[in-house]
């Protein structure tokens, strides 16, 4: 299990903002990856939070088994898979460096995009968009989801749009990101990031994830969430920011 003080510093924050995210304040969750990228490879901190998040995805599915969109997941896993696989090719063929600054990207137009949604700002697939076009936006789902666990801005676009009712997204969006969260797994495996030192420390963090899911669902009742969201996105930024900076610098 990893030891050193400075990656605990930054992946407890981490991991309770992932949990967070799956207690109701959607999105936050996405700084996870890169905030722990500060301190160790961003494949390595994705690899630790795998296992986190698929511990996570149980409680999901459970609630909402019966409430979800077959023609969605049937378009969007398979294309999603092929994102997963793209993203495993990156990984695989690439330097750590590359990788970190494409996280670094990721992570500024994921909040980028976050902010300009909650001033009210839309990229929506129109309701009636070719299929091919979901296709596509199930691939960058999958991409970004393999790179970042950052997959939701695609498959928003492509699912808002279709006006399900409020259960049935919230259960479609959980299996989804269940199922492809479970066929990242080969591709971690491949990489070579699933050593016994990555699963214990992922085992380490998953109570205070599973805590922090528990007071997600409470806070989020209790309290209104904007201005949280706007400083984590502002964070996300900055985190971005500084990644690309130690990408760029060597």
């Amino acid at each position: 299990m990893l030891s050193d003080p400075a990656f605990y510093a930054l992946a407890i924050p981490a991991v309770i903002l992932l949990g967070l995210a799956k207690g109701g304040f959607a999105g936050v969750g996405a700084v996870a990856l890169p905030l722990m990228a500060l301190v160790i490879s961003p494949v390595k901190a994705a690899a630790i939070l795998l296992p986190v998040l698929i511990v996570q995805d149980i409680v999901g599915v459970w609630a909402f088994r019966r409430s979800w969109d077959r023609s969605i997941l049937a378009l969007m896993i398979p294309s999603a898979a092929v994102g997963i696989a793209l993203g495993y090719l990156l990984a695989a063929q690439v330097s750590a460096t590359t990788i970190l600054a494409v996280l670094g990207a990721i992570s500024i137009v994921f909040a980028l995009h976050r902010l300009w949604l909650a001033r009210g700002g839309r990229i929506q697939a129109p309701s009636h968009a070719p299929l091919a076009l979901g296709g596509v936006l199930g691939v960058a789902s999958g991409f970004t989801s393999q790179i970042a666990h950052a997959g939701q801005p695609p498959f928003q676009m492509w699912v808002l749009p279709k006006g399900l009712p409020p259960a049935v997204l919230v259960g479609t969006t959980a299996i989804f990101f269940a199922v492809i969260n479970w066929l990242k797994v080969p591709a971690y495996l491949a990489l070579g990031q699933f050593t016994s030192e990555n699963l214990l420390t992922a085992a380490a963090l998953t109570p205070v994830a599973i805590a922090s899911t528990l007071a997600g669902v409470w806070l989020v009742r209790r309290i209104k969430p904007e201005r949280f969201y706007t400083a984590i996105y502002l964070l996300m930024i900055a985190v971005g920011a500084q990644l690309l900076w130690k990408a760029f610098a060597g």
